[in-house]
């Protein structure tokens, strides 16, 4: 498939805007973005180090120069720079010009790619952190019918579902999660998202406490 980076929608996460290079061409492999900033002064990597998956990111600065800050490192990145990180180390980069745009390749040494979805999510994340659930189950729905390849979509769907007394759709989303992934039964178990559910006993058969 060949595609133009322009061509892509862009989406925001935390405030920067991105083009889900590998959700828009159907990549499997390796994660794939592109990060743009507006403005000289604008951050174009937000702040992250990937413990918690556990990836290695590769950066190419495509156009324009961004200032990096790899654990308190600074390291100014002009077009064409590449720059590592491995797992764990906490990366974000600042834009010197405008425009500034940087590709971000990413994927778990040693483990075959887990596509995760997490593009789809990004623009419900602030309703739900407002507490703003059935607008975030509208939504999701939607986008799951679409892309049902996703089980972090299921579980945000479930939680979302919990938090707004929709307990069998709650219980069954939950219940397509586990299924693609069992690390959403442990993430359940202790997930206040869930009060709501949590002495139902379907619920506790899916974290393994019935």
């Amino acid at each position: 498939m060949v595609s133009r980076l322009d061509s892509i929608p862009e989406l925001a996460d935390a405030g920067v805007p991105f083009r889900p290079i590998r959700l828009h061409l159907g990549i499997s492999a390796f994660g794939a973005t592109s990060w743009t900033a507006r403005a000289a002064g604008d951050r174009v990597i937000n702040p992250h180090d990937e413990q918690d998956v556990g990836d290695e990111e590769l950066f190419l600065v495509l156009q324009g120069t961004a200032v990096f800050n790899i654990d308190g490192d600074s390291v100014e990145a002009p077009t064409g720079t590449l720059i590592h990180c491995a797992p764990g180390r906490q990366r974000t980069a600042i834009a010197t010009e405008a425009g500034t745009t940087v590709l971000a390749i990413d994927g778990t040494p040693g483990k075959a790619y887990d596509a995760r979805g997490w593009e789809l999510w990004t623009g419900l994340g602030p309703l739900y952190d407002a507490g703003r659930y059935a607008e975030v189950v509208s939504q999701l729905r939607d986008i799951v019918a679409e892309h049902p390849r996703y089980p972090m979509l299921f579980y945000n769907l479930a939680c979302a579902e919990s938090q707004t007394g929709h307990g069998d759709e709650a219980i069954e989303h939950l219940g397509r999660a586990i299924a693609m992934s069992s690390e959403f039964r442990q993430l359940a178990t202790d997930d206040t998202d869930f009060d709501p559910i949590r002495d139902d006993r379907r619920f506790g058969e899916l974290i393994g406490r019935g």
